[in-house]
């Protein structure tokens, strides 16, 4: 029985994915009474010509005529890496028989460090795709989401392990996105991706390219990261040490408000200075405009041309540090003194001085 059929076509060499269904086909001649599938020389399905024998639901068949001749598809569903191995097609009573390879490679994992990237604008950066545990090694690329000036990646296989490998991806990005590492197999047709959010911290304008420090820390929280203790520890000392300098530049300028003298703080001085010059600018211009409206209502009021014209002058003022010639202010302020110390001032009576030359104030009596 079944001397008078041959196998005509046998099963082809397969390579699935774990998970995945296995197909094989097997053509044989007309007159067969039994076509018998086996795994490993293990008969897993059996084919009758009316009816297959199944013994295991993960076994199953298809049939199809084609011109006299009869097609036997076994399917195995979910394949697992220990169905890896020989598959053979034979007749019932004959040494015909068609074999076949079935190859189940495993997906490992793929996966980026970091799920979050924080990064300055325009600065260089890398980003590394790791894949372990892969039957065989895939083709690793990347698809980038954002803007950049430059990516290039390498791709490097771990030594101590065969089945691993890392990609780098070297970038300068210029705006916030996502970059994507994308692994590949060619047969089986088979794609696995990682995905990681990159946010580029921005340079803050006027500041000279400098990196807002305080914009990233503000935004780690957010990204689920944190100080570490000796960062706040250093931010915590940095804060005290501007804060005692400023204390002592405030305490070491302060003393020009007091003594008002070049000794003490020349740039402190200098801007007083301005504020001196300005002001008392400001006070002559009222006192002649005020002297002037004196003068035009009460003259010739009660005054006499035959009376003395007595006139007190008092002592002139004593010269400052102010005067706008280098020799009289260098002369005047005497030997310098010490920043720290304030010289008292003497004290003495308000004193008034007028310039009896001067026409604005010939009719004006003078108390």
């Amino acid at each position: 029985s079944g001397s008078g059929s041959e196998v005509i076509e046998g099963p082809q060499n397969v390579t699935v994915l774990k998970g995945s269904q296995a197909r094989f086909n097997c053509t044989v001649s007309q007159g067969w009474k039994l076509i018998m599938w086996a795994l490993n020389d293990m008969v897993v399905l059996s084919i009758r010509p009316m009816e297959p024998i199944i013994t295991n639901d993960r076994f199953t068949s298809q049939r199809y005529d084609q011109g006299g001749n009869f097609t036997s598809e076994m399917i195995i569903h979910n394949v697992q890496p220990s169905d890896s191995g020989n598959i053979r097609c034979s007749l019932q009573n004959s040494r015909l028989h068609g074999s076949a390879s079935l190859t189940v490679q495993v997906m490992g994992e793929l996966f980026i460090p970091n799920v979050n990237l924080v990064v300055a604008e325009n600065e260089p950066c890398k980003v590394t795709c790791r894949a372990s545990h892969w039957t065989r090694l895939p083709n690793i690329s990347w698809e980038l989401g954002l803007l950049v000036s430059h990516s290039s990646y390498y791709f490097v296989p771990e030594p101590s392990d065969l089945q691993s490998a890392v990609s780098i991806l070297a970038l300068t990005p210029q705006s916030n996105g996502t970059l994507t590492c994308v692994a590949t197999w060619k047969s089986p047709k088979a794609r696995k991706s990682a995905t990681v959010n990159l946010t580029v911290i921005r340079r803050p304008q006027g500041t000279g390219g400098g990196i807002n420090i305080p914009g990233i820390l503000s935004s780690l929280p957010g990204l689920g990261f944190s100080l570490p203790t000796w960062g706040k520890v250093g931010l915590g000392l940095a804060g005290t040490m501007l804060l005692t300098l400023t204390c002592a530049l405030t305490i070491r300028c302060g003393c020009c408000r007091c003594c008002g003298c070049k000794c003490c703080c020349r740039f402190c001085y200098r801007r007083k200075r301005g504020f001196r010059i300005q002001f008392q600018r400001k006070s002559e211009k009222e006192k002649t405009n005020k002297e002037t409206k004196t003068e035009s209502g009460n003259e010739n009021s009660g005054y006499n041309s035959d009376a003395p014209k007595t006139t007190e002058t008092a002592s002139p003022p004593p010269k400052s540090c102010e005067s706008s010639d280098p020799e009289q202010r260098s002369s005047s302020c005497g030997p310098p003194q010490e920043a720290d110390q304030c010289p008292p001032r003497p004290a003495s009576h308000p004193q008034a001085s007028f310039n009896l030359a001067s026409p604005e104030v010939r009719n004006t009596i003078v108390v």
